[in-house]
């Protein structure tokens, strides 16, 4: 569940860098004919035969990582809905337990990267339930199909190099290595560039190997979140209570302020301590106005860049709150939202209206919200991002 965003971000400079590779092993096609292709390009780049003979020889064209390509249907759910499903008592417990086994480990990370444990715990337990459901995709099969589909071709093609010289590194076995179907790989899903690039031997062995090493996974998952921006010593996450005035345009990552511009608005921590005032802040309600309530703090955006999904950054985070001893968020009950085709039929009026909403897939995304947010406020209507059937009515 990785975010795609650093895959995007690599696709941008490997085209601008090299504007002719592209073309070496165009999408589509023969598969075989595609991956000799492949193998040719990566010797040509001096990468050694016998891994890439190894990663050609395993490689095949698989359907489902396709399917689940076009789907992730998971975001579709609602805050609540999943991050109550997620954060559960046992992975709670789980979560104490592992924090007590790899306390050194855990220690030495936020010594190293200022990346406290809770951080890690939550990505660990969120996306592989600490390792027990690492994905049983065929990596290198995966990386090859997205490679080979001309849906998004530039992000996966230096993935699949990637995972060459891994396997040259004897970090991956192409025929056997499985993991999650965009190719994310191990107890903290990592994709083979960043475990290249940022990749940690946490357990003195030689090798970085994320599946079967808590240490590696730890120590590496630490790295990436620093690599990302983590400023150590400071919140991400706090759920909030505002007047009954409060003026709900202000709400959404677009708007951000001081922690103390926001005090002075009537906006207080529930239970935790309020912020540093100094701190740049933004409010978001997942549900709207009559549930939950967050204040996101510059590292929240660690969240948002380890994946896109409003809904998984929203939970990770809480996840991480929770972990760490915080308390649960306020018991309530929020307006009746959109399902299924009602969210698609809304996406259409906003499209049609000129709004990007990101695309007619029932999501409710951050483009979503935004539009939804702008035609509350036109409507007069309180302007929470959260979109009802009174408001679809409206139309």
């Amino acid at each position: 569940m990785q975010s795609l965003s650093r895959l995007f971000a690599a696709a941008l400079l490997s085209i601008s860098a090299s504007p002719g590779l592209a073309q070496t092993a165009p999408c589509g096609g023969d598969f075989s004919t595609f991956m000799q292709q492949i193998g040719a390009e990566a010797r040509s780049k001096g990468l050694p035969q016998d891994a890439v003979n190894a990663v050609i020889s395993a490689a095949r064209q698989d359907q489902g990582v396709l399917r689940a390509d076009r789907a992730q249907g998971v975001f579709r759910q609602t805050f609540l809905e999943f991050s109550q499903r997620a954060i559960s008592g046992s992975r709670l417990r789980i979560g104490a337990t592992k924090r007590a086994e790899f306390a050194a480990v855990f220690a030495r990370a936020e010594a190293e990267y200022g990346v406290p444990s809770e951080v890690i715990l939550a990505f660990w337990a969120l996306e592989t339930d600490y390792g027990a459901v690492q994905g049983d995709f065929n990596t290198v099969s995966a990386l090859a199909t997205l490679a080979h589909d001309c849906r998004r071709p530039e992000l996966f093609r230096p993935e699949l190099f990637a995972a060459i010289e891994l396997a040259a590194n004897g970090d991956l076995t192409p025929a056997t290595t499985t993991g999650a179907w965009a190719g994310e790989i191990g107890m903290v899903q990592m994709l083979p560039e960043d475990i290249l690039n940022l990749g940690v031997d946490g357990d003195g062995d030689g090798h970085v190997r994320l599946k079967t090493s808590a240490p590696d996974a730890i120590m590496t998952g630490a790295r990436l979140v620093a690599d990302l921006g983590w400023r150590p010593n400071e919140p991400w996450l706090v759920e909030v209570t505002v007047p009954q005035n409060f003026a709900w345009e202000q709400t959404g990552f677009d708007t951000s302020m001081p922690v103390s511009g926001w005090a002075r608005l009537g906006v207080s921590a529930r239970t935790a301590p309020m912020p540093d005032s100094a701190l740049e802040a933004s409010i978001f309600a997942p549900q709207g106005r009559k549930g939950p309530v967050f204040m996101a703090l510059p590292n929240y955006n660690i969240y948002r860049e380890w994946n896109k999904s409003f809904i998984y950054a929203a939970t990770v985070s809480y996840m991480a709150t929770r972990i760490g001893g915080g308390e649960r968020y306020v018991q309530s009950t929020p307006e009746q939202g959109l399902v299924g085709d009602q969210m698609k039929r809304l996406q259409q009026i906003l499209q049609d209206r000129g709004y990007d909403v990101g695309g007619i897939d029932g999501i409710l995304g951050a483009k979503t919200r935004a539009a939804v947010q702008a035609e509350q406020l036109r409507f007069g209507l309180p302007a929470d991002a959260w979109p009802t059937p009174s408001l679809l009515a409206r139309y």
